[in-house]
């Protein structure tokens, strides 16, 4: 990987990451915290590598979820450009190769204040491109998200020690 990996975006930002497998598998992850988060009223905003379209309306015809609608109301397309206003109360939900989240992470830093508050941004790593660096991902983010929901990042620390 060229340079390193950043993730210097305002202080006051929660930032947690996230590993997915397949675009599936992604949506899988996402689909349970999104629906909480859209119940606490947090808005959501997506910035995609890749479409998930059809993996969520394919996972959401087979769950039962309050929130079906106001999900698939989400923007599951590839990410062109960002332009969006952040705003209190917001979680960024990043999805892709370092190369692209470090990309998009710059442009953020330019539309982000320091006075915005109770904002998360969720970078979701593609594993096959990541693989090699999760130790120093895991050191850039305060939390991990998986299907378990959102745990310590010290679990995932000792796991991969464990595996070493």
């Amino acid at each position: 990987m060229e340079g390193k990996i950043m993730v210097n975006i305002n202080k006051n930002i929660k930032k947690v990451c996230s590993f997915y497998v397949s675009n599936c598998h992604l949506a899988t992850m996402l689909l349970p915290h999104i629906n909480e988060k859209i119940n606490e009223k947090v808005k959501i905003t997506t910035i995609l590598e890749e479409s998930l379209q059809v993996e969520m309306k394919m996972l959401l015809e087979k769950l039962e979820l309050n929130n079906k609608e106001k999900i698939l109301a989400l923007n599951w397309n590839k990410t062109e450009e960002i332009s969006i206003k952040p705003i209190q109360n917001q979680e960024i939900i990043i999805a892709g190769s370092i190369e692209y989240i470090d990309k998009m992470h710059k442009i953020l830093e330019e539309l982000i204040s320091s006075e915005e508050k109770n904002i998360s941004v969720i970078d979701c790593y593609n594993f096959e491109t990541s693989r090699e660096n999760i130790k120093e991902i895991l050191d850039n983010h305060e939390k991990v998200l998986n299907t378990a929901g959102e745990k310590e990042k010290s679990e995932y620390i000792t796991q991969i020690k464990m595996a070493n």
